[in-house]
């Protein structure tokens, strides 16, 4: 799952979230060599001919393209939520690359969370409601790990407060 509890001391826990990323950086690297292989394969019958220059720069902005593509998907994917839970507070924090970080925080008593099944950007949508405000969290996530993470959130908020 794309997101870990870790107990950071006594009386404090943090959920860190994070989207996941089907293609890791290897695997990018081989999905670009292997277009960039199977693309040449065509300009082998244009060796001597000058086809050959008229078809090559083609096939290097198309692998460019694919690896401008492939990084921006990267930097979009990278992106984070992390959610303190100390003995009064509950705290969550939105990183976005290129955006300035956004920060919510309320008592932990008050902060409850709530799944609109319908509605929201996403089927199963979760969000946390507290000091009259009402945040999302988990967006990025799968609609089974948005049902799964507002169970954990309901059974760690309710938990009492060390």
């Amino acid at each position: 799952m794309p997101y870990q509890w870790n107990q950071t001391s006594e009386t404090e826990q943090e959920l860190r979230l994070w989207p996941h990323n089907s293609l890791p950086p290897r695997g990018a690297m081989i999905v670009i060599l292997s277009v960039f292989l199977f693309g040449l394969i065509p300009l082998l019958a244009m060796l001597g001919s000058v086809i050959l220059w008229g078809l090559l720069p083609f096939l290097v902005l198309t692998v460019f393209g694919l690896w401008l593509a492939i990084q921006t998907n990267y930097r979009a994917r990278s992106m984070f939520e992390v959610l303190t839970l100390t003995g009064t507070q509950a705290r969550l924090i939105h990183h976005t690359p290129g955006k300035q970080q956004q920060e919510w925080s309320c008592n932990r008593y008050w902060a409850r969370p709530e799944m609109h099944e319908k509605g929201g950007p996403v089927p199963h949508y979760v969000t946390l409601i507290g000091d009259g405000r009402e945040v999302e969290i988990g967006a990025f996530l799968s609609e089974d790990e948005r049902i799964a993470l507002y169970d954990d959130l309901k059974r760690k908020l309710r938990e009492p407060a060390a």
